[in-house]
């Protein structure tokens, strides 16, 4: 049987990516060797480090004085970095969710961290809006696609400072302004390649600027100084987010990765809006494109399970809401093909038929 993976992450990634890793996994690059035990400062995946960090700049058109890394700990290691490295001041923090309150959590141990604005009140099923970020902070903090809650930020958001940013779930997956960032992180997981290695992309001006010492692990401009090998990176991780990258731009970019999913998306939030079964639970107008959250409509709850378990035989996978929402989650990635969304567009559609 067909598997469709929905899953939050870690998830789907191409299948090109998967192969081209498991030939290296074997053999190298014709070494006789496999990529995870070859030197990491040998010319050959010397190569590999490089050119992943050519691609990043080259697919999200990233400005002179910015530098790429890769890194370890995963995306919740940078709640920490971030501040440790920028908060001098104060930083503001945008509330969206999960990953955004430890986010913010994390900064107050470093300095004045203030929560601008929260959607908390609603759980988290909408994008605040009309709020003011201080022109005193050192940055402002967002998280832009909350994989629990399914809602996501679709522009970069105007403010007079530097913007500080978690793009885990949804890097790559539409053109970004980054000259309007000072720093973009993402774990790897949902979009760029197997977990272990984090992507960093940061503006070098914004360095240097704190009075506190910064331990050489979780000093950026250590690891700029190494080419993000002052200690042994995460290699495999990396050599899939290579070929990653390359089948992104294989495929037109990250503006057509935006196009493709707009063009999922949309098929699946409207079934969900036609069934009679099944109601979104984000605000429309924040939904994502990642991650699409539903539940059964009122009066239908006690099919919640009969769904799951029907889905589930025809293949899906991953489909079980998050605990902070229940229901059902679809994360619907990058590398997600059209054929598994309507997959599960048909499956709602013959639940529906039968009850």
């Amino acid at each position: 049987m067909q598997k469709h993976n929905f899953s939050a992450g870690p998830s789907i990634l191409p299948r090109e990516a998967i192969e081209a890793t498991a030939q290296a996994v074997l053999n190298f690059n014709n070494s006789g060797l496999s990529v995870m035990e070859v030197s990491h400062r040998g010319k050959d995946f010397d190569a590999v480090m490089h050119e992943a960090r050519i691609l990043v700049k080259e697919l999200l058109s990233v400005p002179e004085g910015y530098s790429v890394l890769f890194l370890g700990g995963g995306a919740s290691l940078q709640f920490c970095m971030v501040p440790f490295n920028l908060l001098e001041r104060k930083a503001a923090y945008l509330n969206t969710g999960t990953w955004a309150s430890k986010a913010l959590k994390e900064a107050r141990a470093f300095g004045e961290a203030l929560e601008v604005a929260s959607s908390k009140d609603a759980n988290f099923s909408y994008i605040p809006k009309n709020y003011t970020v201080p022109a005193d902070v050192d940055y402002f903090h967002i998280t832009t696609n909350n994989t629990i809650f399914g809602t996501e930020l679709a522009d970069d958001p105007k403010a007079d400072v530097m913007l500080v940013a978690d793009m885990s779930s949804d890097i790559f997956s539409r053109p970004v302004d980054v000259s309007r960032y000072g720093l973009i992180y993402a774990g790897a997981q949902k979009n760029l390649s197997c977990a272990g290695v984090t992507l960093v992309i940061v503006k070098d001006d914004m360095l240097g600027k704190v009075s506190r010492h910064i331990p050489s692990m979780l000093n950026y401009k250590i690891h700029i100084e190494n080419d993000s090998m002052y200690n042994t990176p995460p290699v495999l991780p990396v050599y899939t987010a290579l070929q990653t990258l390359k089948w992104i731009k294989s495929k037109g970019g990250v503006a057509g990765m935006q196009q493709r999913n707009r063009e999922k998306a949309a098929i699946l939030y409207r079934e969900i809006d036609r069934n009679r079964l099944f109601k979104g639970t984000a605000a429309v107008e924040d939904r994502s494109l990642m991650n699409v959250c539903f539940v059964m409509a009122d009066g239908c709850q006690e099919l919640e399970k009969d769904f799951l378990e029907f889905a589930q035989s025809l293949g899906m996978v991953g489909i079980k809401g998050h605990r902070s929402v229940g229901g059902f989650r679809a994360s619907i990635y990058n590398a997600m093909p059209l054929e598994s969304v309507q997959a599960l567009v048909n499956a709602m559609k013959e639940f529906e038929a039968k009850h």
